[in-house]
C-alpha cells in the first residue's frame, strides 16, 4: 500500500491527533532549518549559531545577538504552506487536538490553528526586561540595534534560547496532549533536541508517525516512516479530505 494511503487509513481511523512540528514544517515557506544543508549551523558568523542564540549570548553581547536575531528570524511576512493548511484542514474537521512546535515563526497560527503550544516561544512576543511592558514583533524588527523600551529598559524576544527553560505553559500542556493522544504525527523535526523530542518517549497512542527529509533516532519505534519533502506529503493529503 502507498505510504499516503496508509497514513490516511491511520488519521481517518483516529479521533485524538497530535502533531509535532519542527524546522522542517517552515523550509517550504523560506525560513531556513537548522541542520539541513543551508540550515544556520552550515552559515558563518561572528559565532557559532549555537552560541549567537544563547541566553548568553543575549546577555553578554546584545548588539551581536540583536544583530543575528534580526538578520535571520524575521518572517513577518512569510506565508504558511501546505503543512500547515494541512494541519488547518485536519483541526477543522474535528481530527486534529493539538499542534506542539519548537517553530517560533507563527505560521500555525497565521494558518488559523487554535491549539498550538509553542514549547520553544513566538517571534511575536516580545517584553521589557526592566518594566515587563510587553512589544510585537514588528516593533523589534523595525529597531535599531538593541531594541529598547519607552523605560530605558531591553527588550526580549519571548523565544527559549540555549540554556533556558521551556515555557512551563506550553510545556506542560504538550505533556498532558501528547499523553492523551491516540495519533502522534512528527512533522519535519530530527528529533534531537531536548526535552521537547522527548515528548515521542512519553507518546503511548497507537500510532507514531514521522515524516522528514531524513533519518531520525525515534525511527525504529515509529508505526510509519515517511523520508520525503514534508510539503509534498502534506499537498497530496490535502487532496484527499
Amino acid at each position: 500500500m502507498d505510504k499516503i494511503e496508509k497514513l490516511k487509513e491511520m488519521i481517518d481511523e483516529c479521533n485524538n491527533i497530535v502533531v509535532f512540528t519542527g524546522a522542517g514544517a517552515s523550509t517550504d515557506s523560506g525560513i531556513k532549518d537548522f541542520r539541513g544543508k543551508d540550515g544556520l549551523y552550515k552559515q558563518k558568523s561572528k559565532y557559532p549559531a549555537e552560541y549567537m542564540l544563547s541566553s548568553d549570548c543575549f546577555y553578554n553581547h546584545q548588539e551581536d545577538f540583536f544583530e543575528y536575531y534580526k538578520n535571520n528570524f524575521n518572517c513577518l511576512d512569510i506565508k504558511p504552506n501546505d503543512t500547515h493548511k494541512f494541519l488547518k484542514k485536519l483541526e477543522d474537521i474535528g481530527k486534529l487536538k493539538a499542534i506542539i512546535t519548537q517553530n517560533i515563526d507563527g505560521l500555525h497560527t497565521k494558518a488559523g490553528n487554535k491549539k498550538v503550544y509553542e514549547v520553544h516561544g513566538t517571534i511575536h512576543k516580545n517584553h521589557c526586561l526592566k518594566c515587563n511592558k510587553e512589544y510585537d514583533a514588528k516593533y523589534i524588527f523595525n529597531s535599531k540595534g538593541i531594541p529598547k523600551c519607552s523605560c530605558g529598559g531591553v527588550i526580549k524576544p519571548d523565544v527559549v534560547l540555549y540554556g533556558e527553560q521551556l515555557p512551563d505553559k506550553d510545556y506542560l500542556g504538550s505533556i498532558k496532549a501528547t499523553n492523551e493522544a491516540d495519533l502522534f504525527l512528527v512533522l519535519g523535526s530530527s528529533l534531537t533536541v531536548y526535552p521537547a523530542s522527548g515528548l515521542v518517549d512519553i507518546f503511548n497512542g497507537k500510532y507514531l508517525v514521522i515524516i522528514n527529509n531524513s533519518m531520525t533516532p525515534y525511527d525504529y519505534k515509529a508505526n510509519l516512516v515517511i523520508n520525503d519533502n514534508l510539503a509534498k506529503v502534506c499537498k497530496e493529503l490535502l487532496k484527499k479530505y
